[in-house]
């Protein structure tokens, strides 16, 4: 009990771990309050709103935190650069062009939330499309980058276990369990990222594939199958 508290204190301490929290929330309420809103009675339905609502304020507290994540998005662009110790190409290409959409992405948002709050006077659909694009496109990377180090660490196993003869078996056993828990981490990354996706085409400007067509409890479903799988993932990469 006391390191399962422990643990959460700990989560919710870190700024990323505070983030993943408040993103679950987010979604879960927007999960909910879309499926009670359904509903066709007066006060299941002010629920279903009341759920919504919370779900958009908390959404905006997301927002206004992400107005301080540029330096530190810029400090890891710089510190990786162009790859140089990344020693795949394809690899170092993707991750490059990730840090790009990633670093564009910030300022684009910033935009637009100035715009919504009126605190310049330029229209906010452009810059959240923008954003919504950048977002996407990062993702859409991720998931081919992902898909790539899984065909890495296939073949890196595969190597192994033909080279791995004259090893211990515990060594053997320990290298293979590393490299499965490496495979594991790709695979729940890209089942993240499907899901988000698929929420970034709904909020592109309508008539691009399914945008606009969700209703708010798939909205809130998807982004909560992706925020558990991304806690999912950083619990097992500890």
């Amino acid at each position: 009990m006391n390191n399962s508290f422990e643990s959460a204190v700990n989560l919710l301490e870190s700024y990323r771990g505070r983030d993943k929290v408040i993103r679950t929330i987010c979604y879960a309420s927007q999960l909910v309050g879309g499926i009670i809103s359904r509903k066709k009675t007066t006060n299941y339905s002010q629920l279903g709103k009341s759920f919504l609502l919370f779900s958009a304020q908390l959404s905006h507290c997301r927002t206004v935190l992400r107005l301080f994540d540029d330096l530190s998005m810029a400090a890891y662009s710089l510190s990786y650069g162009l790859g140089s110790t990344e020693e795949d190409k394809v690899l170092r290409c993707m991750s490059v062009l990730i840090n790009v959409a990633d670093q564009l992405y910030y300022p684009c948002e910033h935009v637009a939330w100035a715009a919504d709050a009126e605190l310049i006077k330029v229209k906010s659909d452009k810059w959240w499309t923008l954003s919504t694009v950048l977002w996407g496109v990062s993702l859409l990377l991720g998931i081919l980058r992902s898909l790539k180090v899984i065909q890495k660490l296939r073949k890196k196993a595969q190597k192994r276990r033909e080279a791995g003869h004259g090893d211990s078996r515990e060594n053997a056993a320990s290298t293979t369990a590393e490299i499965q828990k490496q495979i594991w981490g790709e695979f729940l990354n890209i089942l993240s990222s499907l899901a988000d996706v698929s929420n970034a085409i709904h909020w592109m400007p309508p008539g691009f594939l399914w945008a606009g067509c969700f209703p708010d409890w798939l909205v809130g479903l998807l982004g909560t199958a992706s925020s558990l799988l991304g806690m999912l993932h950083m619990s097992t990469s500890d």
